[in-house]
């Protein structure tokens, strides 16, 4: 009896300490509030210092010419790049090289940000942009988010439905928003038909140098080019633009460019035009090979669609493209499978100037209609396919299944979203995770600075059953299109490394110098905790004495080779200021065209005794 008490004593006591030890009593009791489904939106956007956001969000300023980089899902404004205009903040458009890339423009209109791909996956290493103004392309190097190329394009006015890369970075298309004659050659508005054209280009990249260049252009008829998307997979050989005023009207587009009904996709095939321009068939014009579709047949074909329509998006698997209404309240699904059978089948409807027209119901798969969503504009995607369209009239994002036209869900935005932008949104393989409303109204959401309200961007967590606005953050004009790119893809740098090659820098003080050659003087300094040196063996180093008239050259390298530490150099009363990063350097040149005395000095604070990091320019009349 006594063993058998023992025994059952034995047992319970063991099953009490594994009780103790190794059960689970998480889901006794009341739930953590930091349960992801049960968070506060505040803790979902809240980002400890520390620790760093999930994504990078790269969004266009618009007329402001810039680029400006958000954290997500904090929202917080991490930095402005500047693109295609001046900053005085960083003293781009004033030092040699970024004054060249401007190219003598003092602003840019930045529309459409693309991201570099490899597979149609954003890789991470460039940024392009846009100028809707001037007509520019620009790249950004990611490793150091500055500016390594800007090229002018032309014959064309206002690439806005650009830039969109290729799945493996081969081309980014710009069409054109305003058409113009080829050369912007003066011609009367009463032969805008026969010729005035809307010319596309073909811009390439070379990665190796860091150089754009154009491969070709295309004469399209003179349409507006409105949005663009390339291919992905199945359809990667292919790319698709929406146009309007296809009614090729020259006054009060506001009206005569919505009289038909329906205006058109133009598809085409950039490997065959590839083949095309390397089998010579082309014009040169204007020092470009000219492709014109009545002429260079193939290739290219157009689609109906509703009337002015904006976005164009392909889905991430590839098989069809969306096109939002404007002024239709419907989003239309078009297969690509379809498209390519029209073809193949010689389906056609007509022509337009030499481009055949595809049967709409040839290439329609189906047409959706949210009840009551209005201004259909551009069509984002999830991990699982499903669409998100902003509807600008409506204000508000619409849910819903391309294969079957379905609405899933929809939420209220404030006010007027023109684009969204979706994690990973326009890769092959989107996240999912949330989404951004680029809101074009404020009205009242934030304190009064007068007349002119801020705009605005609103965070959508797509984790849960139905979206829900998270975050909204105040926005500088213009928030016209973003990306959103996985933060653990960019992998910056924190100091220039050293170019021993590089003949204008300087790494040690014995090498500084200020050479003389007739009238151009060149100083060869350093940047450093808390001087300047232009010339070490001198009485006064931090000065650099000229004659008026004379060309003046100075190269500076910052020689703090620590993170975060960076130099400005401005010349007070001469109108000039660069930025010269850790290990990097910079050069600015000008003509002495004012005689005097002009203090120089740092103005990115850099140490304590960053208000002793001065100097003299100065320069002697010439009488």
């Amino acid at each position: 009896m006594k063993k058998i008490v023992t025994a059952i004593s034995g047992v319970v006591i063991g099953f009490l300490l594994a009780t103790v030890f190794f059960a689970d009593f998480t889901d006794i009791g009341p739930k953590s509030v930091a349960d992801s489904n049960e968070k506060s939106n505040s803790e979902k956007v809240y980002v400890p210092f520390g620790e760093k956001d999930e994504y990078y969000l790269f969004a266009s300023g618009g007329h402001s010419g810039q680029m400006f980089i958000y954290g997500v899902p904090s929202m917080r404004h991490i930095r402005t790049v500047p693109v295609f205009s001046q900053d005085s903040a960083t003293g781009y458009g004033w030092d040699k090289e970024t004054k060249e890339m401007l190219g003598g423009y003092t602003w840019g209109d930045l529309h459409h940000p693309a991201f570099s791909e490899t597979d149609g996956d954003y890789d991470g290493k460039y940024m392009f942009a846009t100028d809707v103004g001037n007509s520019r392309a620009a790249v950004m190097n990611l490793e150091t988010f500055t500016v390594k190329d800007i090229i002018s394009i032309p014959n064309t006015s206002g690439p806005h439905c650009a830039m969109f890369v290729t799945e493996n970075t081969e081309y980014m298309f710009l069409p054109t928003r305003f058409a113009v004659p080829i050369g912007h050659k003066y011609e009367p508005l009463d032969d805008y038909s026969e010729k005035y054209r809307g010319v596309m280009s073909a811009v390439t990249f070379d990665e190796k140098n860091e150089k754009l260049g154009i491969a070709y252009q295309i004469a399209l008829p003179p349409w507006s080019y409105d949005l663009s998307d390339a291919g992905k997979k199945m359809s990667k050989d292919w790319a698709v633009i929406t146009t309007y005023n296809t009614e090729e009207a020259t006054t009060n587009l506001e009206i005569n460019a919505s009289q038909a009904d329906r205006d058109f996709i133009l598809l085409f095939n950039w490997k065959e035009i590839e083949k095309m321009v390397e089998n010579g068939q082309y014009d040169e014009v204007e020092g470009q090979k000219m492709i014109f579709p009545e002429k260079h047949k193939g290739a290219m074909y157009l689609i109906p669609v509703a009337k002015s329509p904006h976005g164009v998006d392909v889905t991430p698997d590839g098989t069809r493209f969306i096109a939002s209404g404007k002024l239709a309240p419907a989003m239309t699904v078009f297969s690509f499978e379809k498209a390519f059978k029209a073809i193949e089948n010689k389906e056609f409807a007509g022509e337009r100037n030499g481009i055949p027209i595809l049967n709409y119901e040839s290439v329609m798969e189906r047409e959706a209609n949210p009840e009551n969503a209005l201004g259909p504009l551009h069509t984002q995607f999830d991990d699982e396919g499903m669409a998100y369209t902003t509807m600008f009239i409506s204000s508000e994002i619409v849910k819903w299944d391309p294969n079957t036209g379905e609405t899933l869900d929809r939420v209220p935005v404030q006010y007027s979203p023109g684009h969204s932008v979706a994690a990973e949104g326009d890769t092959v393989s989107p996240d999912g995770k949330y989404i951004v409303a680029l809101n074009k109204i404020a009205k009242d959401s934030f304190l009064s600075v007068g007349p002119s309200h801020p705009e605005s961007m609103q965070l959508i967590d797509l984790s849960q059953e139905k979206m829900e606005v998270i975050q909204t953050a105040p926005v500088n004009p213009e928030p016209h299109y973003a990306q959103m790119i996985k933060a653990d893809k960019i992998n910056t740098i924190t100091v220039y490394p050293k170019d021993e090659a590089n003949p204008n820098a300087v790494y040690s003080l014995e090498d500084t110098r200020i050479e003389r050659k007739g009238n151009e003087v060149h100083a060869y300094g350093i940047a450093m905790r808390s001087k300047f040196v232009f010339d070490v063996n001198t009485e006064r180093p931090d000065v650099i004495e000229v004659n008026e008239g004379d060309k003046v050259t100075i190269h500076l390298t910052n020689i703090d080779l620590d993170q975060d530490i960076t130099h400005g150099f401005a010349i007070n009363g001469y109108d000039l200021n660069i930025e010269i990063q850790p290990g990097q350097t910079n050069t600015v040149e000008f003509v002495a065209d004012k005689a005097g005395t002009f203090p120089v000095y740092c103005t990115n604070f850099c140490s304590a005794l960053h208000q002793e990091m001065t100097g003299y320019l100065l320069v002697k009349p010439k009488n």
